[in-house]
């Protein structure tokens, strides 16, 4: 009969590298996801509230970029990166998901901007306030549920991903990434499902903690302009 046992935790936490590949996707993953929030952040406050020529042309095009596979963009951007000299690097793998984060960032934080209250920003310009501080002081603070949510989907795609890492970052023992050392601990034939269900639970530790902790966010973000 079968047996309760959890000596298969012990066999991938002690796995040599999974320290090291723990903290590399905490390099990873943080600056992934607070890269594209600020540069989102700026980008949908300009998008939601100045004016200036192009507008509706960026947006459209932020929405058509939102269904374009980033699969198509890793060999180019991969060359461009070995040509600047940040081939293979953390700098490198930041800058990529940023990239690839960028549209639906915007688009969830415009979305979200749009539908606040518009006395609050002319009332703020009628005493004075410049749009960096409004942007600063008053936008900010009312968008953390959109924010909020970004981040929780931003964490979870860098955490789990595999694919990006490998093609910016190798699979030399110092760069490689949780998933990736969890690849290699079930080796390339497979087989070993109780590995596999020990690695899936002991992966998604760190992402359950930052959902349970965003989570109540969540909806509030998603929902943001759908109903006027």
């Amino acid at each position: 009969p079968a047996k309760f046992t959890v000596s298969n935790y012990g066999r991938v936490l002690g796995a040599e590298g999974i320290g090291r590949a723990f903290l590399n996707t905490m390099t990873v993953s943080i600056p992934a996801t607070v890269i594209p929030i600020l540069v989102a952040a700026f980008a949908a406050y300009a998008l939601a509230w100045m004016e200036f020529p192009g507008r509706a042309l960026i947006i459209a095009g932020i929405v058509g970029l939102l269904v374009v596979p980033l699969q198509l963009a890793l060999i180019p951007l991969l060359k461009l990166h070995n040509e600047i000299g940040i081939g293979k690097s953390y700098m490198g793998i930041w800058l990529a998901h940023t990239g690839f984060g960028l549209p639906l960032a915007v688009y969830l934080l415009r979305n979200y901007m749009v539908g606040l209250p518009r006395e609050i920003i002319e009332s703020a310009r009628v005493d004075g306030a410049t749009d960096f501080n409004i942007f600063l002081k008053i936008i900010l603070p009312l968008s953390f549920p959109a924010l909020a949510s970004f981040a929780i989907f931003q964490f979870l795609w860098t955490w789990n991903d595999l694919l990006v890492a490998l093609v910016f970052l190798g699979n030399s023992a110092d760069q490689l990434v949780m998933t990736g050392q969890l690849k290699n601990l079930m080796g390339s034939r497979g087989g070993d499902w109780e590995i596999l269900a020990t690695s899936a639970f002991v992966t998604i530790a760190v992402p359950l903690v930052v959902f349970f902790a965003l989570q109540k966010y969540l909806v509030r973000g998603l929902l943001a302009g759908s109903v006027k």
